[in-house]
This record gives structure tokens, C-alpha cells and sequence, in this order.
């Protein structure tokens, strides 16, 4: 077989070309770049999975300092996908996907990077998910483990919706006004997101001293004084007396959430060190919902392997290979390419004339 340079083994695409395609297909679908350049979806695909593989292979990866660990759901009965993001102040980027969330799953991470990547890390951001926790104590030894604050807020929440429905089904049994209704997402909205109308339900049900509210309350104060703290010493101090005055409250739901927040106690305070050294702490839920775009581009991708591909080219800011010929994208360009006279013709099925196909 002949070497050839603008080629790459037995592909019937050159590399120029090839380029060319996934370029096209981080921004749109592979149907519609199928449709638009008249080439097959496999075509598109391979396309895309060579530039991929050529960027994990040359890609630079040195330098990191934090990490952040989240999961995605990618098919229904919890098949879920892990996802491993570079989070410091250089850059936020996908460096590994893994296609379950066990302890098995993630170890396979620290060990495809190695030990000695592994004790550069600073800080790591994860979610409470037992098995993550177990996976990052056991294979990082130096860095500071840090709970993303986004997981610690929809705790909350879910418990204040527990308190609510719990409430409003006693309060139908009894035969009283159902002062509930229609109240969940006052309750679950952010206290700088509430309207005047939410404002003033809040304080007519104030008098009817309802564990509703007074959930809100305490989850307002927890918001509002906790986060603002400078130093840890002085938000773990917060931190513990309000946890000692949810457990004085006899709502259970809230109970547990403090019980929580007691247990994993120390990985909370790493937040306010991980923000002193500028860490992007957002960052992982952010991406979170830029991969669940691209997911949903496709109306949900079928194969691991695909969605494997999806996510690396979109979120994996890979290096691209180096070609020897570029395509003219300015308006002009594309103007001379798609007259009006050709597009009439390609909706009415014809074929087109020989100058479009000199053009393109």
C-alpha cells in the first residue's frame, strides 16, 4: 500500500476533506451535514471519529490542577455516563468519558493517566455519589476533595418539596383551606428570583406557621449567610449551628439534609479553599448541560461509541490536524456556491450544472 500525504490508510476520504466534514458536524447534526454535502452518515461519521482519535492522541494534558467528576444520564433505567472535566483557571475541557459511574469505571480514569498525573491534582469537585468519593480518597492522596455546591442547594430542595406535598395532602384530609396550592415553585425559586406576587404569598402564609415555610426559611438562611463567608473556620462554625437548629426544628426531611451536611462536613469547607485558589467550581454543571445539548442534537445517539465521539469533539477542545488545503467560508464564497439558479434546480430534482459542481 502507498503512502500517500493528503491520505490516511485505506479511507476513501482525504484528510483535507475529512477535516472538512467534522468541522461542519460539531455544529450541526450528521444528518444534516449528510444532506447538505450529499455524502453518507457513515462517511460523516468516520470523518469525525478519525479527527477525534488524532486529538486524543496528540493532545496535551499536562498542567492540570483540578478536576471535576459528574455523571450524565444517556438512556433510560439508569444507564448513566461519567465524565471527567479540567476545571482550573487555564481552560475548561473534557479529558475522559466513561460509560458506567461505578468504582470500577472511575479508577480505570486515574489509571489510564498514571500515578504520577494523578499526585499533580490540587483539587478534585465531585457530587455526593458514594462511589466516587470511596474511588478519589483511595487514588488521590494530596488533593483536596471539594462538594459541588449546586448538589447541596437540590438537596434542599427536594426536601422542602417533600414537606410541601406532605403537608398539603394532610391539610385536604383535615378539611382545611388548601393555603399550598400552586406554592412549589415559590418555594424552590432562589430568594433574588422571587417576584413581588411570590413575596406576598410568602408573607400571608408567615402567620399560618407552617413547616413549609419554615423549611424555606431555613434554606434561605443557609443560602444567603453561608456562602458568603470568607473563611472556612467562620462557615463551619455557620454551618454547624444551623445544622443544630434544623434538628431542633422536628421537620424530618430537613433532619436528614442536615445529617448530611454533618457527614461530609470537611469535603464542604474545601470549597471556600478551592475558590481562594480561582477554581471554576461552575464549571462542571455548565458543561454538564452543553453535553446534554449535544446529546439531544441527535434526538439521543444509539451507541456508546457514538456518543463517545459526540462528546470528545464537541467538549475535548482537541487539537486538529495540520492540511495542506483550506475552504473559503465567507459570504461571498458561499453566495457563489449556492446560486439562485442551483437551488431552484435541487428542489425541483434536477441535476445540477457543471459550473456548481466546478465550484464546490
Amino acid at each position: 500500500m502507498e503512502w500517500l500525504p493528503w491520505a490516511e490508510g485505506k479511507r476513501k476520504l482525504t484528510k483535507t476533506f475529512m477535516c472538512f466534514l467534522a468541522r461542519w458536524a460539531r455544529r450541526l447534526s450528521i444528518q444534516e451535514v449528510k444532506e447538505v454535502y450529499r455524502t453518507s452518515w457513515r462517511k460523516v461519521f468516520d470523518a469525525e471519529e478519525w479527527v477525534v482519535e488524532w486529538g486524543l492522541e496528540h493532545r496535551d494534558v499536562e498542567g492540570v490542577e483540578a478536576i471535576g467528576v459528574d455523571e450524565i444520564q444517556r438512556r433510560k433505567w439508569h444507564k448513566y455516563l461519567t465524565l471527567v472535566y479540567q476545571i482550573d483557571g487555564k481552560r475548561s475541557r473534557l479529558l475522559w468519558l466513561g460509560k458506567d459511574r461505578t468504582k470500577k469505571c472511575l479508577r480505570s480514569f486515574f489509571e489510564e493517566f498514571g500515578e504520577d498525573w494523578t499526585l499533580k491534582l490540587k483539587f478534585i469537585c465531585s457530587d455526593m455519589w458514594g462511589n466516587y468519593l470511596d474511588v478519589i480518597k483511595e487514588k488521590t492522596k494530596s488533593a483536596l476533595n471539594v462538594l459541588d455546591c449546586y448538589h447541596l442547594e437540590a438537596n434542599m430542595n427536594k426536601a422542602i418539596d417533600k414537606v410541601r406535598a406532605t403537608e398539603a395532602k394532610k391539610m385536604k384530609a383535615e378539611g382545611k383551606d388548601p393555603w399550598l396550592k400552586g406554592t412549589r415553585w415559590i418555594f424552590l425559586r432562589k430568594t433574588a428570583n422571587r417576584t413581588e406576587e411570590d413575596c406576598e404569598t410568602l408573607r400571608d402564609l408567615l402567620r399560618r406557621n407552617l413547616k413549609t415555610v419554615r423549611s424555606c426559611l431555613l434554606k434561605d438562611e443557609f443560602n444567603s449567610k453561608f456562602w458568603e463567608y470568607v473563611s472556612w473556620y467562620h462557615a463551619g462554625r455557620f454551618l454547624d449551628k444551623w445544622c443544630t437548629k434544623v434538628m431542633r426544628s422536628k421537620i424530618e426531611p430537613m433532619k436528614d439534609v442536615a445529617k448530611t451536611l454533618r457527614t461530609h462536613r470537611e469535603l464542604i469547607l474545601n470549597w471556600f479553599k478551592a475558590r481562594k485558589a480561582g477554581v471554576s467550581l461552575g464549571a462542571v454543571e455548565g458543561t454538564n448541560n452543553k453535553a446534554k445539548v449535544i446529546m439531544r442534537r441527535a434526538y439521543g445517539y444509539r451507541t456508546y461509541r457514538a456518543i463517545r465521539v459526540m462528546l470528545y469533539h464537541g467538549l475535548g477542545d482537541l487539537p486538529e490536524p495540520k492540511v495542506p488545503h483550506s475552504f473559503c467560508c465567507s459570504q461571498a464564497g458561499r453566495a457563489a456556491l449556492f446560486t439562485p439558479s442551483s437551488q431552484s434546480r435541487q428542489r425541483r430534482g434536477l441535476p445540477l450544472s457543471r459550473s456548481y459542481h466546478a465550484r464546490s
